[in-house]
């Protein structure tokens, strides 16, 4: 039997993360930044409104949030004159884009991840 070889360098095709890939993960890996656009692509709505949609997510974080999101060009703050004075959100064009990539990692999640605790939808 012949000892198993253990490769001293790192094979020569392998490269870190492109810029790309670490710019969309710094902004859509940080916590509730896909949920609220998963929302978003199913339909504009009011700050109560995804508020209620992502259980869990505190006023201060999905502020937080949404104003990352418009800060990248993916999500746009209308305000409704009123009265009752209202904030609308909705995604801009490159937020739209996102919509099959968010459909194939849902589609994805159901296929390969457990389902865990269930949360309840809109």
């Amino acid at each position: 039997m012949g000892e198993l070889e253990t490769p001293t360098t790192a094979p020569s095709g392998c490269t870190g993360v492109d810029s790309a890939m670490h710019r969309v993960f710094a902004l859509l890996g940080k916590r509730w930044s896909g949920l609220i656009l998963a929302v978003l692509t199913q339909h504009s709505g009011y700050f109560s409104e995804l508020r209620r949609a992502i259980p869990g997510i505190s006023e201060r974080m999905l502020s937080d949030r949404l104003t990352e999101l418009a800060e990248a060009g993916l999500v746009v703050r209308c305000v409704d004159e009123g009265p009752p004075l209202r904030v609308c959100y909705r995604l801009t064009e490159a937020g739209q884009a996102l919509g099959p990539a968010l459909e194939a990692l849902g589609h994805w999640a159901a296929l390969h991840l457990s389902d865990g605790p269930s949360r309840p939808g809109c």
